[in-house]
């Protein structure tokens, strides 16, 4: 069965993939997006399809709108956000507001009109826990407000808090998945999302710049693979007032990414360590590991990861080399 789909955010990276899969199914789709992080070149490989309509909006402002969009859909998938570490530590206003309010102006018509929605968080809600992998009951321990690098955590935990609530409260049709890493090509570097800011610097023989001591770690997911799990999500009821993790299993450290990035490209960049503190604004701090357990995933839906870390970095460098 053909459905309509609204996607917040549909021209940012994640969700022009999305965009892409959903029309090859056959589906119609509305973009909703401000084109602040997302880019209407992210959509150009099917900006001529009939099935598809892009509507410049802001979610935090454009609530009437929103409302008829969301009361016209059969079903919404919620990506806009405040997004990139750089972008969390030196605008926490931003941040807060982008993603509190413009989610609670995306949940409010959903729940009115029970439009099946999935709601995107992070893994950044696990906040400084130091367990060897994160499951989605865990209980969540985020940082001082000092440090303004937590307004990004608690903003998608407040929102994941939303959801619960309309769920329970007034019959959402709600599920929340927490993406670790979700990288590809169309990322873009500027953010301070990492492998393509690796890339970027190796095909072009600049330093590759390691922000700390290289020794925090992360898994990386190919956004082919996260759209393949959204795909399962959205058609189980089953889903219906749970979260899911998304992400793979392969950990690496990023001082190992920054080699694997020169070796994979033939680059001759050499790797630069930078101190936090040069690095980024005052009110910054990391988080030493991040992998996800995904067992709730695969019990529903079956789904893993199917691309390699080097099938990530090769996706990407071929595409910057272009």
């Amino acid at each position: 069965m053909m459905k309509k789909f609204l996607i917040t955010g549909g021209a940012g990276f994640i969700g022009s993939y999305l965009t892409e899969a959903l029309l090859k199914q056959g589906h119609s789709i509305v973009v909703a997006d401000n084109f602040s992080t997302g880019s209407r070149e992210n959509l150009s490989a099917v900006a001529g399809n009939p099935a598809l309509q892009i509507v410049e909006l802001d979610i935090t402002r454009d609530s009437d709108m929103l409302e008829t969009l969301v009361k016209e859909c059969d079903v919404l998938i919620h990506l806009a956000a405040a997004v990139g570490v750089e972008m969390v530590v030196n605008d926490p206003i931003h941040t807060l507001s982008t993603n509190v309010k413009g989610t609670e102006n995306v949940l409010g018509p959903a729940a009115r009109y029970k439009k099946r929605t999935i709601v995107a968080s992070t893994s950044e809600v696990y906040g400084k826990s130091d367990h060897d992998t994160f499951t989605e009951t865990d209980d969540l321990r985020l940082g001082s407000p000092y440090r303004s690098r937590w307004s990004y955590a608690c903003s998608k935990l407040l929102d994941e808090f939303y959801v619960m609530a309309y769920c329970q409260n007034e019959g959402l049709p709600g599920t929340i998945v927490r993406f670790f890493n979700t990288v590809g090509p169309r990322q873009t570097g500027r953010y301070g999302m990492v492998v393509p800011r690796f890339a970027q610097a190796a095909v072009k023989g600049e330093p590759v710049r390691v922000y700390g001591d290289g020794e925090q770690s992360r898994c990386f997911c190919h956004v082919k693979d996260v759209v393949r799990a959204l795909l399962l999500l959205i058609e189980k009821e089953e889903a219906i007032g749970n979260i899911y993790n998304i992400g793979s299993q392969e950990l690496v450290t990023i001082s190992e990414l920054a080699q694997r990035v020169i070796a994979r490209s033939g680059s001759s960049s050499e790797i630069e360590y930078i101190p936090y503190e040069k690095a980024y604004a005052k009110g910054f701090e990391d988080m030493r590991r991040r992998r996800p357990n995904t067992n709730a995933l695969y019990q529903l839906t079956g789904w893993k990861a199917e691309h390699t870390l080097n099938d990530i970095l090769d996706d990407v460098l071929a595409s910057l080399k272009k």
